[in-house]
């Protein structure tokens, strides 16, 4: 088999409503995708099963295939390919880099999808050539991953890199993990939702822009950023406090890392672009002069393929390490 065959990698993205599939080569292009729905309720087996059918759908000639990456929104053992905790798809210590090796007879490496999204940021996307490096994904949850030193951070247990749970208000809002005060708690889609539905009820008036956007539905977030775009003050006034929020957290996480940019993405910013500019100017007047002043402020480039992409090229890396070891 030619080398360059064996550069092919396939990337996974598995989340809570999907799970995309998608052959990667070593620029990071996708030449083959494949997506299908995630059944939650069919539990990890069933998980597994989907995840063969997309890998073999998107990558008919397996033979061409080198390893496979998936990313995971969860908490990831790095170093097992363990599932420790997936909220979305209802999972606990779930062995599926095992399972799928198993099945495929590939190498498999499983990570967090910020984090796997975060390598391929870095290295196909707004982060390249920048060895210390902050991507802070929002969209219905909060997602980060950190580069320093021109290494992604994994930490002590491989888990490192969980942003939107830093806490931004001390005894704060109650967020989706339990605990209160979080930078999702205030920034994610279902929080932008909640503190909407509550701005409604304290003002029904002033909420009859979002309340009519809605139709029939919810309120979500992305009606909020739909009646904001028409003009709504209370839809405006909600995202705006919305990055004011992004940007005191990102403030506090210049201030850790020091970073040369951060690369901000997910569904929220992609339909509110104009939250990149509100974070790089609460960096720019809040932090210390020296951690702020050759900090870029970033959207990010790769959109719907970053987890895919992202999965990929972190197999990739990760396996070449255990050969050179």
């Amino acid at each position: 088999m030619a080398p360059k065959e064996k550069e092919l990698t396939v990337g996974v993205d598995l989340g809570g409503t999907k799970i995309q599939a998608a052959v990667v080569d070593l620029d990071g292009r996708v030449v083959g995708t494949h997506r299908t729905a995630t059944d939650v309720d069919g539990g990890p087996s069933k998980a597994v099963a989907d995840i063969v059918r997309s890998v073999h759908a998107c990558a008919p000639d397996m033979s061409a295939i080198g390893a496979v990456g998936v990313g995971v929104a969860g908490q990831v053992d790095s170093a097992t390919g363990s599932v420790r905790s997936a909220p979305n798809l209802g999972w606990r210590d779930f062995p599926l880099a095992d399972r799928l090796e198993q099945v495929l007879g590939l190498p498999v490496v499983v990570e967090n999808d910020v984090r796997a999204i975060t390598w391929g940021v870095w290295q196909h996307g707004a982060g390249r050539g920048i060895d210390d490096l902050v991507v802070l994904f929002v969209g219905t949850g909060v997602g980060g991953g950190i580069v320093s030193g021109g290494e992604l951070l994994t930490g002590d247990r491989g888990v490192a890199g969980e942003l939107g749970h830093a806490t931004l208000v001390a005894e704060g809002r109650l967020c989706t993990c339990g605990r209160r005060g979080c930078i999702e708690a205030y920034t994610g889609g279902w929080a932008i939702a909640a503190r909407a539905r509550e701005a409604i009820e304290a003002d029904p008036e002033a909420g009859l822009g979002m309340v009519d956007a809605a139709g029939k539905g919810e309120v979500t977030a992305i009606v909020v950023s739909q009646a904001a775009a028409d003009g709504d003050p209370l839809a405006k006034e909600l995202l705006e406090e919305t990055g004011r929020y992004l940007g005191s957290a990102a403030v506090g996480l210049v201030h850790a890392l020091n970073p040369r940019r951060i690369v901000l993405g997910g569904g929220v910013v992609d339909g509110n672009p104009f939250l990149v500019d509100a974070v790089a100017s609460a960096v720019e007047a809040g932090a210390i002069p020296i951690f702020a002043e050759r900090l870029e402020v970033r959207q990010a480039e790769l959109g719907s393929r970053a987890g895919v992409v992202g999965s990929a090229s972190l197999a990739r890396r990760r396996l070449q390490k255990r050969s050179n070891a």
